[in-house]
């Protein structure tokens, strides 16, 4: 089992950036497959980004991508997502998620697919 415990949001510009970061609890970061998904008021939640264990392969969501970059140190336990060019519609709380698995290549998009979650934080964008 990992706890999740993001950290890093807060209110900014739009044009401007943020890191998140999620710190994990445990031993075995590196057999996580993690990511980032965010919920707006009234919306569902939504995928944002993911990254295999191994760190050698990361997904976008069309709306982020160029934009956003997830990145994960195994040696810290913890998941980044260095978010630039913000906009309005960024707006949403923002979740890490994780999944045990042994394919260290492999990536998952849909909420169904993660076993654990953290309490989320907030970002906010102005326009």
């Amino acid at each position: 089992q990992v706890q999740l415990v993001e950290s890093g949001g807060g209110l900014v510009q739009a044009g401007g950036s943020l890191r998140l970061s999620c710190a994990a609890s445990g031993r075995t970061f590196s057999r996580y497959a993690m990511a980032w998904f965010r919920q707006a008021p009234e919306n569902e939640r939504e995928f944002v980004a993911a990254i295999t264990g191994s760190a050698a392969g990361t997904y976008y969501a069309d709306s982020v991508k160029g934009r956003f970059a997830i990145s994960r140190e195994n040696a810290k336990n913890t998941l980044y997502l260095q978010m630039n060019s913000l906009k309005f519609e960024d707006t949403a709380v923002y979740y890490c998620a994780a999944k045990p698995t042994y394919c260290s290549g492999c990536y998952f998009h849909r909420v169904s697919e993660y076993d654990y979650w953290g309490q989320g934080t907030q970002v906010t964008v102005s326009s």
